[in-house]
């Protein structure tokens, strides 16, 4: 019996993993902050449900999608968004790869490049790229051009993005061990280090999304038609909709941001779990 006990006793040594806890002025301070964040949103949906009086429905998200422009604004911002996720892909991997294993030394200079668009304002960048950009009226004239100055706006969270996944990386070894069996850059790029970059590349893009499906400054003084833009130009004319849309527009928001969220904790899994 003492040696059926002995056996299943805990070992001396072991130590139980105990959850945190969360003390009294950590506990105040989420709540305050839950609802800091959550009433105006509870307060902004039940506003777009009213109908007047004490009448509730669905009318404003009905006529949300039936407005003219709606469809067409939400599909401009989302090919916009493609548009700058593929021109920070092609500028900044290479870029970036370039960094990491030829010139480490030019990093600090490539992270505060990085970070100017967090204290140059928007209305002086727009102005600083309408005054020195000119090229072919498909680019100019048209909300294409929108993609040049998203691209400087999503520029730090995709350079922070990529370069937190090249830290991860030992890509001097990955190269060389592509480079010893024959492997040219485009295949040591493609078949190495992309494949190790997955979850860097899936939170640069969702990033790089949520932040286009909600700029307003840069299209409205450019005068295109965003899906910002259609937000600001409903809620001149009827509130409710309006509401409807911002709700609308917070939920896309909450999903990428979600889904940054999710990437980063099955990356961090996977690096706990350390074959």
């Amino acid at each position: 019996m003492s040696a059926t006990t002995s056996a299943v006793s805990v070992p001396t040594g072991a130590t139980r993993v105990r959850k945190p806890r969360l003390g009294l002025s950590s506990t105040i301070i989420l709540i305050l902050a839950a609802i800091f964040f959550l009433v105006p949103l509870i307060m902004t949906g039940i506003f777009s449900l009213w109908e007047g009086g004490n009448t509730y429905g669905f009318s404003a998200y009905v006529l949300m999608l039936h407005t003219s422009g709606f469809w067409y604004s939400f599909f401009l911002s989302l090919r916009l968004a493609v548009e700058t996720i593929l021109l920070s892909f092609v500028l900044l991997v290479p870029a970036m790869i370039f960094v990491h294993l030829k010139a480490p030394q030019l990093r600090p200079l490539f992270e505060f490049i990085s970070t100017l668009p967090f204290v140059i304002p928007a209305i002086a960048l727009i102005d600083g790229l309408t005054t020195l950009y000119t090229g072919p009226s498909w680019l100019i004239s048209t909300p294409n051009y929108l993609v040049i100055p998203y691209f400087f706006l999503a520029l730090p969270y995709g350079f922070r993005a990529l370069d937190v996944g090249l830290m991860t990386l030992d890509v001097k070894t990955l190269t060389e061990a592509g480079q010893s069996l024959g492997a040219g850059w485009g295949r040591i790029i493609f078949l190495l280090l992309l494949p190790n970059l997955t979850t860097a590349l899936i939170g640069a893009t969702l990033l790089t999304l949520t932040i286009v499906m909600g700029e307003f400054t840069f299209a409205s003084v450019l005068l295109f038609h965003t899906f910002a833009v259609f937000i600001n130009d409903t809620g001149q004319n009827a509130i409710t909709e309006a509401a409807a849309l911002s709700l609308f527009s917070f939920v896309i928001t909450w999903l990428f941001m979600l889904g940054v969220l999710l990437t980063g904790r099955r990356n961090a899994a996977t690096v706990g779990g350390a074959h």
